[in-house]
C-alpha cells in the first residue's frame, strides 16, 4: 500500500541551504504550513545528528497554521571539493481526534507515538543540505587550503631519510687473519688457475712417478729373494753377501719415500682443486 502523501506544506520545499563562512553557528529556517482542519504531529529527522540542532524538532502544527523549525549547522572546517550527502526528512500524521489541549499534545509527541502509529498513516518529506560561499570566502577558503597543503608537503619532506640499522662488526671479525690460512688460499687460487694442459701434465708425471715406483718394489722383492737363496746355499759367507748385496738397495729404497711425498703433494693439489 502507498503512502499518504504530505499533507504540510514546506518552505523551502526540496532544499535547506546554509551560507557560509562556518566558522560559526549558521541557522537555516524550515516553515511548515498546515492547510488542514486537523490537527497535525511532525518529527524533524537527520543523517548527520551531531552536525545539527533542530528546534523544535517535533510538536504539533494546529489547523490552517504555521510553524517555524530553525536548523542550526554548527561550525565546521568546510571544503569546497567535499561532496554533501546531509539530508533531512519531516515525518507527520494527524493527531489523535478528541479534545486535548496542546501542553499535552505535545508530551503525546514523543518517539514512542511514533514507533506505535500505524505506519500506513505516516506521511513524510525529504530535503537536501546544500552549503553556499560568497565569492569572495570562496577563494579565502581555497587559498587556506592549498597553503594547508604546501605546508603539509614541506613539512613531508622535511623529514630526514631513516637511516638503515646497520650492525657493527665484532672485536673477533677485525682479528688479522693468520698467515697459514693466507697461504693457504693463495695456493687454492694458484690452483684454481691452472689451465688444463698443466693438468694433464701433472696427471702424466704422477702415472710416471707411479710406474717407476712399482718397478723399485719389484727390484727390492727380487733383491730379498736372491738374498735368501744365497743364504741357504753358502752360510759362511752371509754377513758380506748380505752387506754387499744390500747396499744397492738402500741406496734405492731412499728413492721411494721422496716420490711417495712428491706423489702426495700433487694429489693433494688436484684433489684441492676439484673440491673448491
Amino acid at each position: 500500500m502507498s503512502k499518504l502523501e504530505q499533507v504540510l506544506i514546506l518552505e523551502p520545499s526540496g532544499e535547506l541551504k546554509f551560507k557560509g563562512p562556518f566558522t560559526e553557528v549558521v541557522t537555516s529556517n524550515l516553515k511548515l504550513n498546515n492547510p488542514t482542519d486537523k490537527r497535525v504531529c511532525f518529527k524533524v529527522k537527520t543523517t548527520a545528528p551531531r552536525r545539527y540542532c533542530v528546534r523544535p524538532n517535533s510538536g504539533v502544527v494546529e489547523p490552517s497554521s504555521s510553524i517555524n523549525v530553525s536548523v542550526m549547522l554548527q561550525p565546521f572546517d568546510y571544503d569546497p571539493q567535499e561532496k554533501n550527502k546531509h539530508k533531512f526528512m519531516v515525518q507527520s500524521m494527524f493527531a489523535p481526534e478528541g479534545g486535548i489541549d496542546n501542553e499535552t499534545m505535545i508530551n503525546m509527541v514523543s518517539d514512542k507515538m511514533w514507533k506505535d502509529a500505524d505506519q500506513t498513516q505516516l506521511m513524510d518529506s525529504k530535503l537536501k543540505c546544500v552549503f553556499e560561499l560568497p565569492p569572495e570566502a570562496l577563494q579565502s577558503v581555497l587559498f587556506q587550503n592549498d597553503l594547508d597543503a604546501a605546508k603539509e608537503a614541506k613539512e613531508v619532506a622535511a623529514v630526514p631519510p631513516v637511516k638503515p640499522n646497520i650492525p657493527k662488526p665484532s672485536p673477533e671479525a677485525k682479528r688479522p687473519v693468520p698467515q697459514e690460512a693466507t697461504v693457504a688460499v693463495k695456493a687454492v687460487n694458484v690452483g684454481s688457475s691452472a689451465s688444463d694442459s698443466d693438468m694433464k701434465k701433472v696427471l702424466d708425471e704422477c702415472r710416471r712417478l707411479q710406474a717407476e715406483v712399482s718397478k723399485l718394489q719389484a727390484e727390492n722383492a727380487q733383491i730379498k729373494d736372491d738374498g735368501l737363496r744365497q743364504r741357504k746355499a753358502t752360510p759362511s759367507d752371509n754377513t758380506q753377501t748380505f752387506t754387499t748385496e744390500f747396499a744397492p738397495v738402500e741406496q734405492r729404497s731412499a728413492i721411494p719415500p721422496v716420490l711417495y711425498l712428491l706423489a702426495a703433494l700433487i694429489l693433494g693439489f688436484i684433489i684441492g682443486k676439484f673440491i673448491l
